[in-house]
């Protein structure tokens, strides 16, 4: 679809090839009957081209020139002073070309004469349409519907006068007359209206005065000066008194300009008094927003849906809240709203909107604004007219500001709510914590044959990192790891139920295997679909020196043999538990067995260590934690833990560690 800027250069390429046209065309018709020769060209010609160059300039300035709600109306009127400044500077320029061969026979040639006319009639032509069209950008603002008819009706009746003129007979004895009659009568009627008037200053009104009554001025030697031509030599093919567009252009531009410059006069006493009136409103604006409200956020709502739809008189209205998913609504269905919705995301980007092409709804125009509380948009206000082109910058003004008072007004309510939340919150997180806290061993069973030490820090006061050990008997020791997805309370929850899994089934002293079957049918009740836990589960059996584990997608353990003085990886396949929540989960697990001989070490860690990233997202990854162990491989379970842990923050940078991270070191001895 093509831009108002592409019409209206496209208008005006249009414009310029009909206006040497029609030079042409009448002055060779000219040539023909001052010569006695037929020139060809039939006596409409030169009136068809003509009326069609002034559709041309009509589109060209419809589309240039911008509605009022948009540009100043000091800078509409402007326009019509500059287009009349040039279009006499060139008239003014060529009745003094005349008056300088006023004393030579040129002066009295026909020819000469009627291109000077032509000149004279195209810039006041010029000067008429771009006029009209800011005369019609100013009459309709703030418009209503029944003024629109109107107007609407006012506009078609005079394009039609084009036409009208065009007509090679005259269809019934002085209708011309009576055309231009009606067309002032209605004139008339629209020049009442003059709502901009009142939004201008003090500066702005005087302004205004200047340029409209220079605009009188320009119409009037525009008029006089055709007139002049006309009356000098009545012999030119197309005459400004005949055509009922032009003649009624000249009405009721003069009227309008008349009532205006009277409108403004009788408003000057007044500008200072309306000024110091707005400005105690926007020091009241100012004043109310710092004041706290007690009422509710729904009664917020409801009063700005009803001051909006008052102030600006909008035929239906809602309010969203995205963030509460509320609903408040005036004059309209949710499924209208559905729809009117579908439309807006499929043409426009997001922040204030005015969209004048809504189909299908009921409504032509809608203005959206954003109701933002700290910097998010937590909801939209949405107001409808049946008109196109409902709402004027002034109005979009005032829904914004009471739009302001309504976040200021949310917000402190919000605050006030978060703060007592945030107590009841930050007590409920001390006592999750204490209750977590007690949830991890402070001592882990071992015997002579092994040493083990555990350290767990979560990212918030609680997390879902999990360590345990359990002895079976004697010789016996089940060792568990486990990391719950995700962090925070909810993951904190769940790493209990996983203790309450690890102690029940631990003393029954189940292979690894098993334990991770019958654990994972337990968890899988427990755990809402999206979560799970990954562990890593140990039996250690001092007696005869074995070691069996399987692996439910936990993290590799890293297991350091002191004979081949090597450390590597464990990397048993196995899923989480809770993902795979059928009979098939123990194709998934795969056991190991290993024998251990003294100074072997099992380095156990949960992904917050592995994946701890420094200030340019590098991570720790798995090779540095190896080789933490292989440089520390005669030192104690203490210092090795101690060293990892301090050689991860001196990578990170900080201590602060965007996740729960546990280490659990187990060292045989000699």
């Amino acid at each position: 679809m093509l831009s108002r800027k592409a019409i209206s250069q496209f208008a005006l390429v249009i414009a310029v090839l009909l206006w040497i046209s029609f030079m042409v065309s009448d002055m060779f018709l000219m040539f023909g009957n001052t010569s006695n020769i037929d020139s060809g060209i039939s006596d409409k010609l030169p009136d068809i081209i003509f009326n069609l160059f002034i559709i041309a300039i009509y589109l060209f300035y419809k589309f240039r020139i911008g509605r009022a709600e948009t540009v100043n109306f000091t800078d509409l009127l402007w326009r019509i002073f500059v287009t009349g400044l040039i279009c006499t500077i060139i008239s003014f320029i060529l009745k003094l070309f005349l008056l300088a061969l006023e004393a030579t026979r040129l002066a009295q040639n026909i020819l000469l004469l009627d291109f000077v006319y032509l000149i004279n009639l195209v810039l006041i032509t010029v000067f008429l349409v771009s006029t009209f069209i800011v005369w019609k950008r100013l009459i309709l603002y703030q418009k209503t519907k029944f003024l629109v008819r109107i107007w609407n009706t006012f506009e078609y009746i005079l394009i039609l006068s084009i036409i009208y003129s065009a007509l090679p007979f005259e269809i019934y004895p002085n209708l011309t007359l009576y055309y231009v009659v009606l067309l002032i009568i209605m004139g008339l009627f629209l020049s009442a209206n003059m709502r901009w008037v009142a939004y201008l200053n003090f500066k702005q009104k005087w302004k205004s005065i200047l340029l409209i009554f220079l605009t009188l001025l320009y119409l009037g030697y525009f008029s006089s000066n055709l007139y002049g031509l006309i009356n000098a030599e009545n012999q030119f093919n197309t005459n400004l008194w005949d055509n009922v567009f032009l003649l009624s252009l000249i009405a009721f531009i003069f009227i309008y300009a008349l009532f205006s410059l009277l409108v403004i006069l009788f408003n000057l006493p007044t500008s200072s008094v309306f000024e110091k009136k707005l400005e105690e409103v926007v020091n009241f604006q100012k004043l109310s927003q710092s004041i706290q409200t007690d009422q509710s956020e729904e009664q917020v709502y409801n009063i700005l849906l009803e001051s909006s739809v008052s102030t600006v008189l909008a035929d239906a209205a809602w309010i969203e809240v995205e963030d509460q998913n509320d609903l408040f609504t005036e004059n309209i269905t949710k499924h209208k709203i559905d729809k009117i919705k579908s439309q807006i995301d499929e043409n426009t980007e997001k922040g204030n909107k005015q969209i004048n092409r809504l189909k299908g709804v009921g409504f032509k125009s809608i203005a959206i604004f954003p109701i933002n509380v700290q910097s998010q948009q937590i909801g939209t206000l949405a107001l409808l007219k049946e008109m196109g082109d409902g709402f004027d910058k002034d109005s979009a003004n005032i829904i914004k500001t009471f739009v302001a008072q309504t976040e200021v007004s949310v917000e402190n309510s919000r605050l006030i709510n978060q703060a007592l939340e945030n107590e009841r919150y930050k007590e409920e997180l001390k006592i999750a914590k204490e209750v977590q806290t007690s949830l991890l061993p402070d001592i882990l069973n071992k015997n002579e044959q092994f040493d083990i030490k555990a350290f767990s820090v979560s990212a918030d006061e609680v997390g879902g990192d999990y360590y345990d050990t359990y002895q079976i008997n004697d010789n016996l020791f089940s060792v568990i790891i486990g990391d719950v997805s995700g962090k925070g309370t909810s993951a904190a929850f769940h790493m209990s139920q996983m203790k309450g899994v690890f102690q029940s089934l631990a003393q029954l002293g189940l292979s690894s295997k098993k334990f991770l079957i019958n654990a994972n049918n337990a968890i899988s009740n427990c755990l809402e679909k999206t979560s799970f836990i990954t562990v890593s589960y140990f039996l250690i059996d001092t007696e005869k020196k074995k070691i069996e584990f399987s692996r439910a997608g936990h993290c590799p353990t890293i297991y350091y043999s002191k004979k081949s003085n090597k450390a590597r990886f464990f990397t048993n396949k196995g899923l989480g538990l809770g993902i795979l929540r059928n009979g098939d989960f123990h194709k998934y697990i795969h056991v190991n067995r290993l024998t251990y001989q003294p100074g072997d070490i099992i380095l156990l860690y949960t992904d917050g260590i592995s994946e701890a990233r420094n200030k340019n997202g590098e991570e720790y990854g798995y090779d540095r934690i190896k080789k933490v162990l292989d440089t520390n491989t005669n030192e104690t379970t203490t210092i090795i833990q101690e060293r990892l842990i301090n050689d991860l923050y001196d990578f990170t940078g900080s201590s602060f560690i965007n996740d729960d991270y546990t280490t659990l070191v187990i060292k045989f001895n000699n």
